[in-house]
C-alpha cells in the first residue's frame, strides 16, 4: 500500500483527509505546519504529500518548495480554502501535481488516481 503524509494545521481537516484516503493509502504521518511537513517528508519519504497552504510558522508554499528541493519527483497535492488563481498557479509552478479547494475533498481520490494511474493502486 502506498504511503501518504497529511499536513494541515487543523486536526479536523487532517481527519477528513485521512478518512477520505485511508482505504487506498497508509497514512504514515501527519503534521500541523510547514516545518513538520519538511521534517516528516525527509524522515518518511512518503509516496504522496497532501499539503495545506495556510499554516503557522512555515506556510505550505515554502514547505512545497523545500520538499521539491529534497525530491524534484515528489508527488504533492495541495489543498486550501484560499485558492486564488495566483496561489494555484504558484503551487503548480513550484511542483504541486494538483490543487484541491477545501472543502471539496470528493476531488481528492480522483486527483490521486491521476497521479498513480499507471501503477493501478486505486
Amino acid at each position: 500500500m502506498r504511503t501518504a503524509l497529511i499536513v494541515d494545521d487543523s486536526a479536523f481537516m487532517r481527519n477528513i483527509v485521512r478518512k477520505t484516503i485511508e482505504q487506498h493509502f497508509h497514512v504514515i504521518a501527519e503534521g500541523c505546519d510547514g516545518r513538520e511537513a519538511i521534517s516528516l517528508y525527509k524522515k518518511f519519504l512518503p509516496d504522496v504529500v497532501l499539503l495545506d497552504l495556510t499554516m503557522p510558522h512555515v506556510d505550505g508554499l515554502l514547505a512545497l518548495r523545500e520538499i521539491m528541493n529534497i525530491n524534484p519527483l515528489a508527488k504533492v497535492v495541495v489543498f486550501s480554502a484560499w485558492g486564488t488563481k495566483f496561489t494555484i498557479m504558484e503551487a503548480i509552478q513550484l511542483g504541486a501535481k494538483d490543487f484541491i479547494m477545501k472543502p471539496h475533498f470528493e476531488q481528492l481520490l480522483p486527483a490521486l488516481r491521476k497521479l498513480f494511474i499507471e501503477e493501478k493502486i486505486i
